[in-house]
């Protein structure tokens, strides 16, 4: 697995592109990343369909991303693609030996399963909306359905707390740090990271007529009409300040959309973030832009076909941020 080395370019300057780049139309692109990528055996269950794709069941409508195979495909690329930015870690926190951990959003639970691995004295437990984790699981993990946003009933304290990927997902961003603070023990961690989910270029190259920066501006509008910040990464340290952790530390990394930096690290995290967008370009646009906007499908289908052209352009230099933010529960 990639390493970030000892000269973290995601942390300096801007972006260098690689002039000897291949021509971003060439379909091997994908195939270059797709060898990593694997999916993990889910549950079956009755979901509403919508459009051709599967959604959750469990208070449907409240999260616009869907549930099917495809989805959680590409939730496990993303999996992959944050712990390569990460230089092939899971967390950053300085959490040692911990003997209860809690993963919200667990999604796939390929997080969960891992840190079992690592962990094996731990108890994990991780929840989502739906049942979709395999059932063949290490014996110290378990999942269970749950609303992030609901009250949380859990009957004992988290040495570590873990919330990953929840852009366009939560409605209530402080009173979702109130309630991980809550379930915290003191002097156990938390950690968040999450995106913010605005594209640009540091060199001018997105522009505002391409179809990608159209796309993605009526996009997070939309996510902030229907309740939901598409964007939190940035605010996530004064989150964690106002709900009382302490020792908060905040990092940003630069996610570029195909493998057009110059520098072998960020070309392989544009690489893979480039086919984790393509696989997702629906999921995160069909619900939006149908039921919520009242775009017809044709026309949805058409935006996106131009949108697959900007991002696979490598004279398009777009990119937008991950964020890694932790800190700890006074004792």
């Amino acid at each position: 697995m990639a390493q970030i080395p000892e000269r973290n370019p995601n942390m300096e300057g801007p972006l260098e592109a690689d002039p000897d780049l291949y021509d971003g139309s060439d379909s091997s692109l994908g195939d270059e990343v797709s060898k990593y990528t694997a999916s993990l055996t889910s549950s079956i269950e009755r979901y509403p369909i919508e459009n051709g794709r599967r959604y959750h069941a469990f208070k449907d409508g409240s999260y616009v991303m869907p549930n099917d195979e495809s989805e959680l495909d590409r939730l496990d690329l993303t999996h992959q693609l944050m712990k390569i930015t990460l230089g092939d870690k899971l967390y950053v926190a300085p959490i040692d030996k911990p003997k209860s951990i809690l993963d919200i959003g667990t999604g796939t639970g390929i997080w969960a399963i891992e840190m079992g691995d690592i962990f094996p004295d731990a108890n994990i437990i991780g929840t989502d909306l739906a049942p979709t984790q395999p059932t063949w699981v290490p014996a110290n993990v378990k999942f269970e359905i749950d609303d992030a946003e609901a009250p949380w009933t859990f009957r004992h304290k988290f040495d570590y707390i873990h919330i990953r990927y929840l852009a366009a997902a939560i409605v209530d961003w402080p009173k979702l740090m109130r309630q991980t603070f809550n379930a915290t023990e003191p002097g156990g961690w938390a950690e968040f990271q999450d995106f913010d989910l605005k594209y640009y270029s540091e060199d001018g190259s997105l522009k505002e007529e391409h179809k990608v920066q159209q796309w993605i501006t009526t996009l997070l509008k939309a996510a902030e009409d229907f309740g939901r910040d598409p964007s939190p990464g940035a605010k996530l340290e004064g989150y964690m300040r106002d709900a009382g952790f302490e020792d908060v530390h905040h990092e940003k990394y630069r996610m570029p959309i195909g493998p057009w930096p110059k520098d072998k690290h960020l070309k392989t995290i544009g690489a893979w973030n480039l086919v984790q967008l393509e696989d997702g370009l629906e999921g995160f646009t069909l619900r939006l832009f149908t039921t919520f906007l009242g775009w017809k499908l044709e026309e949805v289908q058409v935006l996106l076909a131009n949108v697959r052209k900007d991002i696979r352009d490598p004279k398009i230099h777009s990119q937008f941020d991950f964020h890694v933010c932790w800190g700890r529960k006074p004792k």
